[in-house]
Formats: structure tokens, sequence, C-alpha cells
């Protein structure tokens, strides 16, 4: 169970250089098992943070966000399976056809490659939005309407699974079903300050929901340890995978 909960548990690797993240990587390895490589470190670092973390026995989540047209998307997500990252995700308001598209070609390449396809998310709608977040680019829908109905598209399109807020996994759950990844940030352990998300749930809430996997950050980082912080969402998880 305990290897199982660890893969459950993606530690964001918001940091600004290599050493930091390599020091992260190797302070936290023992409760964590996915580390999440964003925008700002995969354009300090690249391709070398990757092969670092799983030099150390790490899965890498990574988190570019992919939203352009199809074709160029679809490449992208090809030189995603080249690195060996275990997860890759891109944005789900690129559409249908660009969600596709990378999921064909990804197919065919993963075939030929004789390599284990990347579990594929579309993200639904960030969890630092707000309803005033998204009229203000045109979109008058709720956000209780919008989540479900981007993940159905991304289901459709033939992905894996979204990343969506906790408090939007059963819309998603009913939408889409039980066979199907939703990726959490957005969680918050009793412990920790709220920072600058909006949509925010517990660990144990998110799971218990229907959550497959929690991205969380500062809560681990900014703890006074943070391996045992760790530990203490694991708990969480794994209670609440038993209850």
């Amino acid at each position: 169970m305990r290897q199982e909960v660890r893969n459950r548990l993606i530690f964001a690797l918001d940091v600004d250089d290599f050493s930091t993240a390599e020091s992260w990587v190797e302070k936290l390895h023992e409760n964590v098992g996915v580390f999440k490589v964003g925008k700002q470190l995969f354009t300090r670092c690249g391709p070398d943070v990757v092969k670092m973390i799983q030099a150390h026995g790490g899965e890498v989540f990574l988190d570019l966000k992919y939203h352009d047209i199809p074709n160029t998307v679809a490449k992208a997500a090809i030189e995603a399976c080249k690195l060996g990252v275990k997860i890759f995700n891109v944005h789900a308001l690129g559409g249908a056809e660009m969600m596709r598209k990378t999921v064909e070609e990804v197919d065919v390449y993963c075939a030929s490659a004789g390599i284990n396809r990347p579990i594929m998310l579309a993200v639904t709608i960030l969890t630092s939005s707000t309803e005033e977040t998204l009229r203000a680019v045109g979109i008058d829908r709720p956000i209780v309407e919008m989540v479900p109905r981007l993940a159905k598209l991304a289901k459709d399109a033939g992905f894996d699974g979204v990343v969506a807020s906790p408090k939007e996994v059963t819309l998603i759950r009913a939408a889409c079903g039980d066979d199907f990844a939703i990726v959490t940030p957005g969680v918050r352990p009793t412990f920790a300050a709220l920072d600058d998300q909006k949509r925010v749930t517990t660990p144990t809430d998110a799971i218990t929901a229907g959550a497959t996997a929690l991205v969380i950050g500062r809560p681990i980082s900014a703890a006074s340890d943070p391996l045992e912080a760790a530990g203490k969402i694991l708990t969480e998880i794994e209670t609440a995978l038993i209850s």
C-alpha cells in the first residue's frame, strides 16, 4: 500500500535552479513518488532536471500545459515521451482537435519505440481562477459547468484524465466515470496556509471525493520538517483510501 500511496503524492518542484531541485528530490524521495517539473524549472534546466529526478528513482510529471496548434502540441508531446516522463499535460481549452491529434501521434510513437505511453492529462480550469477571472477573458459559463465539460472533451479525445480543483472532482466523476484520472492541485492539509489558491480542500476530502493523485508544494516545502510533512500527507491519503 505504501508504494501506491507514494505515487499518489506529487511534489511541486517550484524552484528556479538545478541544485535546489536536486536537494528537494534527495530530501523527499522516501515519501514522494512523483515530482512535478513546471515551466520555470524546465525553462532554466531543461531535460537535465528530468534525468536527475529519474536517476534518484523518482517519476516526473512534466507540467508544461501545452496549448498551441494541434501539430505543434503533438510534436512537443512526443518529445515528452522521449524524456520518459510518467505524466504530461495540455490545456483542454486548446480544443478537441488538438487533443485528438496529440493522442494519435503519441500512440504511434510509443508503439513504434516500444515504450509505455505517459499518462496524458488535460488542464480544465486553473485552481487560481475564479468566476470573475473567467468572465474577464470572455468565459461566461460558471466553473461548475466548464470543468466537467472540458473533462468530457478530454476523455472523448482519448486523454487519460485531467488536472482540476478538488472542489470539482465529484462533477468530473459524474461526467467521465470511475476509470479516469483526476490529479488535483489546490490541496492544503489542515496544518498549511492557503497561499494563492482559491478553490482548495484537504487531502482526505480530495481522495474521498475520487481524486487519484495530489499535487502539493508549499505545505511540504514551507514546513519545519518537510519529510515529516510529506509523511503526514501520505497518512491522510492512506487513511482515505482504506476508509
